[in-house]
């Protein structure tokens, strides 16, 4: 039986087989060249060490009488008064502008308007007007009394031995602080999703509870870094009480620096580096505050420096394999 034309062809006829397909070669990736950012880099690297280099070889620092003024009594001393005055502030100035958020927050009309004339005020003059016009206070009111408006005082106190110049510094502070607080408090709290409100509301609990328990803690995750840069502002500001006779770490280096003209140099250097230090410690507690703040929010938490730094290592050592197994 012939076999239809097509329908089977040879081994002989038909097309040699494909080769099979060869695993590619192995190549390395080359990470792309950022050429921008190393010469950036290394402009930065270059003027930072410029900079370096100037401030350690240079005479007119004298880094031999920083060194000597730095951890002098006087100096210490005047660091303590800064540590208290700015602690004593902080801690005023923030309840002052959680009262201050809340009326500013609640349904009374004159709550609101007593709130909102406060922060402006004290955020419209400038916190040496305040201090200054606190220390000459005693100049307008020589008594303050307790009692019915317009009869009657049941107390009465001497204005003079209240207003001491700590007293001053504290209360000067502490009233600017709590203008600027009021309105970090207000910000976290509207910052609180409306649902959380309602939900709380529905479920029928106490106004106080749903402050304490529910929005507070959600509103602390706005509220931190921005009362902490208002508290750095804050030790910064401590250095104005000089103007009204106390001598924090500033008044110090001030004094210290009329009674010796040739070290107001390194003086002025020694102040510098203690606010550093200042600064720098409540920024390691803010970074540890929202972090804490952050468990929930978030679905890992932010890595420590600790962590960096190990994170860094093994990154290092990972990429020292991999060159020398190339």
């Amino acid at each position: 039986m012939s076999e239809p034309p097509g329908a089977a062809v040879s081994l002989a006829e038909a097309p040699p087989a494909l080769d099979s397909p060869q695993p590619p070669t192995a190549q390395r990736v080359l990470p792309l060249r950022r050429p921008g950012r190393w010469i950036a880099t290394a402009a930065v690297l270059v003027v930072a060490a410029q900079i370096v280099h100037g401030l350690a070889t240079n005479p007119f620092y004298q880094w031999d009488r920083f060194r000597y003024w730095f951890l002098r009594p006087t100096i210490l001393d005047g660091l303590l008064v800064t540590l208290e005055v700015a602690a004593l502030s902080a801690v005023l100035g923030l309840l002052g502008g959680i009262l201050l958020a809340l009326a500013r927050l609640s349904g009374s009309p004159v709550l609101r308007a007593v709130s909102w004339t406060y922060t402006w005020l004290f955020r419209s003059v400038p916190l040496i007007v305040v201090l200054i016009f606190l220390y000459n206070f005693s100049a307008l009111y020589q008594t303050l009394s307790l009692g019915v408006p317009f009869g009657p005082a049941f107390v009465t106190f001497d204005e003079s031995r209240l207003a001491t110049d700590m007293a001053v510094a504290v209360v000067g502070l502490s009233l600017n602080e709590a203008a600027y607080a009021s309105e970090v408090v207000r910000g976290g709290i509207l910052s609180v999703d409306q649902g959380q409100h309602e939900a709380a509301a529905a479920l029928g609990l106490p106004k106080g509870y749903q402050f304490r328990r529910i929005v507070l803690p959600q509103a602390l995750r706005s509220i931190t870094p921005n009362y902490v840069n208002q508290l750095i502002g804050l030790i910064k500001g401590t250095s104005l009480v000089f103007y009204v006779s106390l001598l924090d770490l500033f008044g110090s280096v001030q004094t210290m620096g009329s009674t010796y003209p040739g070290d107001i140099v390194p003086l002025l250097l020694v102040a510098t580096v203690w606010y550093l230090v200042l600064t720098s410690a409540v920024s390691v507690v803010q970074f540890y505050v929202e972090r804490y703040f952050a468990r929930g929010a978030t679905r890992t938490l932010p890595p420590t420096p600790l962590q960096k730094a190990r994170a860094g290592l093994t990154e290092v050592r990972a990429r020292l394999r991999r060159e020398a197994a190339v």
